[in-house]
C-alpha cells in the first residue's frame, strides 16, 4: 500500500502520470504547488508504504537499477549538552551520581546548549561558579557539543543515480535491516542534494499496515473485494457519525481527500 504526502499529493502532473488517483480539481486542491519555478530545490516526492514492506520496496529498487546505483543515506548523532556531561564526566573518573546531578540541572529543552543551560538554569550556575570541579566538567563538555558522536542510517532517505555511486560520493556497507550488504552514503541529505543527485523519500508507515490487514480481514471473513478507490469520500453519514464519536477530527472533509 502505497500513500503520497505533501504538495506531491496535490500535484496534477502526478495525478496524469498515475502516481496518485486523486484528482486536484475536484478537491479544490493547490495543484501548482508542487511543479512551482519558485522553489530552489528539486521536486521530492514524500511516499509512505507500509512498514513491514519498506525494506521489499527497496529491495525492489536495487534489482531495478542496480546495487552500484541505489543506496540509503547515513545520519550523524550529535552530542547534545546532557550527552555531553555524561561523557566527559566518565572520561574524568567522577562519580556517577555527582554527573548525574549536573546533567538533570540542564533543562528538558530541544537542542538546548550548556551556555544557554547555565543562563536559564539558576542551580547550574551557581554550582558552575562555586564549585571547580563542575566548573572543569562543564567546561570540557562544551568543547564536545555538537561533535558527531554515532552515525545511523536516515530512516526515509535513498539515494538513485545514473552513474554508479561509487563514482560519485564515498560508500560504506549498512548492517541495519537483515541485508548487510545494503550500500549507505558516507554523505548526508544536504551535501547529498547540492550535488543534484536524486533523492526519494521512502518512508514506512504503521498506519498504512493496520489499514490493508484491515482490508483483508473485511476482504477474508466477508467474501468481499474492497480496494480503498472503492469508498466514497462524500458518504456524509458515515463522516458524521465519525465527527460526532470524535474518531476523525478534520475541520474540512476535503483536506481529508
Amino acid at each position: 500500500m502505497l500513500g503520497v504526502r505533501g504538495s506531491a499529493a496535490a500535484s496534477l502532473a502526478l495525478y496524469c502520470l498515475y502516481v496518485t488517483n486523486i484528482e486536484p480539481g475536484q478537491y479544490e486542491l493547490v495543484f501548482e504547488r508542487f511543479l512551482n519555478n519558485e522553489r530552489k530545490e528539486m521536486p521530492d516526492i514524500d511516499m509512505d508504504f507500509q512498514d513491514d514492506r519498506r525494506e521489499e520496496v527497496i529491495n525492489y529498487v536495487v534489482s531495478k537499477y542496480g546495487q552500484d546505483h541505489v543506496a540509503q543515506i547515513i545520519t550523524f548523532g550529535t552530542m547534545g549538552a546532557r550527552a555531553s556531561i555524561r561523557d566527559v564526566g566518565r572520561a574524568l573518573g567522577m562519580s556517577y551520581g555527582d554527573v548525574d546531578r549536573v546533567a538533570k540541572l540542564v533543562p528538558t529543552k530541544l537542542n538546548i546548549t550548556l551556555e544557554s543551560s547555565l543562563d536559564e538554569s539558576e542551580e547550574m550556575n551557581e554550582i558552575y561558579n562555586t564549585d571547580a570541579t563542575t566548573k572543569k566538567l562543564i567546561d570540557t563538555a562544551k568543547g564536545l557539543e555538537g561533535l558527531t558522536r554515532h552515525t545511523s542510517t536516515h530512516a526515509a532517505g535513498v539515494v538513485i543515480s545514473e552513474n554508479p555511486l561509487d563514482e560519485i560520493i564515498p560508500l560504506q556497507l549498512s548492517t541495519k535491516g537483515t541485508d548487510e550488504s545494503a550500500t549507505m552514503t558516507q554523505f548526508s541529505m544536504d551535501p547529498i542534494a547540492e550535488m543534484g543527485l536524486l533523492k526519494m523519500d521512502f518512508l514506512g508507515l504503521s498506519n498504512l499496515t493496520i489499514i490493508d490487514k484491515t482490508r483483508r480481514l473485511i476482504n477474508s471473513l466477508h467474501d468481499k473485494s474492497l480496494s480503498l478507490n472503492d469508498i466514497s469520500l462524500k458518504d456524509q453519514p458515515h463522516l458524521n457519525y465519525s465527527q460526532e464519536e470524535k474518531l476523525l477530527e478534520y475541520s474540512k472533509w476535503k483536506e481529508v481527500a
